[in-house]
C-alpha cells in the first residue's frame, strides 16, 4: 500500500483484510454500491450475464487442474452480470469446475438490492450464459423462481445472436483480470482470494 495511507505494517494490513472479510464488510459495501446504482437507475435488471475465467494459481484451496492450461493448477472465477457488465455476485472454484455447477449459485448470491421504494430486487428478468451452461434442469430451476433462461444450446450451429448481448461480462471479467491479484492467484487461503475479487 502507498506509504501515504500511513499503513505502517503489512502484517496489519493483512489482519485487517482476513477480520473484515470474516465479518462481511466488503460484502456489504458491494450491496450498499449496488443500492446506489439501483436508486440511480443505472442497473440493467432487464437480463443478467454469466460466464467464468481461469487463472493460473500456486498452493491454494479451491484449486483443481486447469484443463486450457496443459492441467496445471488453477482457480476460476465465475461473475454474473446486470446487462450493463455491473458484478451482481461472483464464486470461486478449482480450474476443473463445470460452469453450470456455478449457475444457481450465483444467481443465489445476489444480495438484496434497495435504493429504490419497496421490496429489496434479487431477480433479474432473464439469465444469459453460453454453452457452457446449457442443462434443462436447471433452466426448470431459474423459471421456478421466475428467471427466463437464455442459455445456448450445445450442438447447435454458431449463430444464436447470443454474443451481441453478452460481450459486457466478458469485458467485466476483463476489468476484474487487470488487478495483479486476480490475474495470478497467489493468496492459499480461498477467503482472502475471494475478498480481493469482492473488493475489485
Amino acid at each position: 500500500l502507498p506509504k501515504e495511507m500511513g499503513c505502517g505494517s503489512g502484517m496489519t494490513c493483512w489482519r485487517r483484510l482476513n477480520a473484515w472479510q470474516q465479518c462481511g464488510v466488503w460484502a456489504d459495501i458491494h450491496a450498499a454500491l449496488l443500492a446506489r446504482l439501483n436508486k440511480a437507475d443505472a442497473l440493467d435488471w432487464s437480463r443478467a450475464v454469466v460466464d467464468s475465467s481461469s487463472v493460473r494459481e500456486f498452493l491454494g484451496a479451491k484449486n483443481g487442474a486447469n484443463p486450457t492450461d496443459r492441467r496445471k493448477a488453477g482457480t476460476k472465477h465465475h461473475v454474473l452480470s446486470d446487462a450493463n457488465g455491473v458484478p451482481l455476485s461472483f464464486t470461486v472454484t478449482g480450474a476443473n469446475a463445470h460452469d453450470i455447477t456455478q449457475l444457481m449459485p450465483l444467481v443465489e448470491a445476489i444480495p438484496p438490492v434497495r435504493g429504490k421504494v419497496g421490496k429489496p430486487r434479487r431477480r433479474p428478468d432473464k439469465v444469459q450464459g453460453d454453452r457452457g451452461y446449457d442443462s434443462e434442469p436447471h433452466r426448470g430451476k431459474l423459471r421456478a423462481k421466475g428467471i427466463e433462461p437464455v442459455l445456448a444450446q450445445r450442438n447447435t450451429e454458431h449463430g444464436s445472436g447470443l454474443g451481441k448481448t453478452r460481450w459486457m461480462i466478458e469485458r467485466t471479467i476483463a476489468w476484474l483480470h487487470q488487478f495483479r491479484r486476480l490475474r495470478v492467484r497467489y493468496e492459499k487461503r480461498a477467503d482472502i482470494h475471494e475478498a480481493f475479487v469482492c473488493i475489485a
